[in-house]
């Protein structure tokens, strides 16, 4: 654990589904799950106060099935249910790291974890519980981006850190340019303006429009996340302009 203090109090880590798959082709990889929760615990015990927003698409993704002519509404309902399952996963992985952790979900699943409320949420992020963020938006049509942006700027987080296989933002696909050049830091028009894929442009204006900072970073770098609670230059940030 680094000395240096946090400089951030409250932030948001927007985690794909697929990056719980690891090396696997479906579902939860158990040593990532756990190495993912070992790191969130580390920036708790750093004095941050951590929410977590995660996607489903290890499990299913509904605008994948609606290309095919399934229903999108249906599909994305059904995505938000594996944003669900993803999520107790997580709970319960933080939970045998000794961390107190809540589930609220933008749908009633009122069996398996709470309803979204936002004054409770924050009142569980200040009682230093770590809170995930299921269901997306409760909406069809958003991403669990967009969700994780909305819900950031609702508990008042000091920035969103999305968690992606690269070491930040590039002007190219680096898997296909071995020169091409990673950002240290862009502004939300550049990012719209280059078409750089960062996250979905309503993620984007959410985050532009409400001067709500986003620091991409590599999960797959062991130690990176709480790294970036301390080290700026970890990943690239995105900012006002």
């Amino acid at each position: 654990m680094s000395s240096a203090p946090a400089i951030y109090k409250r932030v948001l880590i927007k985690l794909s589904g697929e990056a719980l798959m690891a090396d696997l082709d479906y579902g939860i990889d158990a040593n990532m799950l756990k190495r993912v929760a070992t790191e969130v615990t580390e920036v708790v015990n750093m004095g941050v106060e951590v929410a977590l927003v995660l996607g489903g698409g290890n499990i299913f993704r509904g605008e994948g099935l609606a290309q095919s002519g399934f229903d999108r509404v249906t599909g994305d309902h059904m995505g938000m249910l594996a944003t669900v399952m993803n999520s107790l996963a997580m709970q319960n992985a933080l939970e045998k790291q000794g961390m107190n952790c809540r589930v609220m979900s933008a749908l009633r699943i009122n069996r398996v974890c709470e309803e979204y409320v936002q004054r409770r949420a924050i009142r569980h992020l200040e009682k230093g519980r770590v809170v995930i963020f299921a269901a997306g938006t409760g909406n069809p049509f958003f991403t669990t981006d967009t969700a994780g942006c909305l819900r950031a700027i609702e508990i008042h987080a000091d920035s969103v850190f999305k968690a992606t296989k690269v070491n930040g933002v590039y002007d190219s696909d680096p898997k296909n340019n071995p020169d091409a050049v990673r950002y240290e830091s862009l502004s939300f028009n550049e990012v719209l303006e280059k078409g750089l894929k960062v996250m979905d442009a309503t993620a984007i204006v959410l985050c532009r429009d409400n001067n709500l900072p986003l620091r991409i970073f590599n999960l797959n770098d062991p130690g990176a996340l709480p790294a970036a609670m301390t080290d700026k230059t970890i990943g690239t940030t995105v900012v006002m302009s």
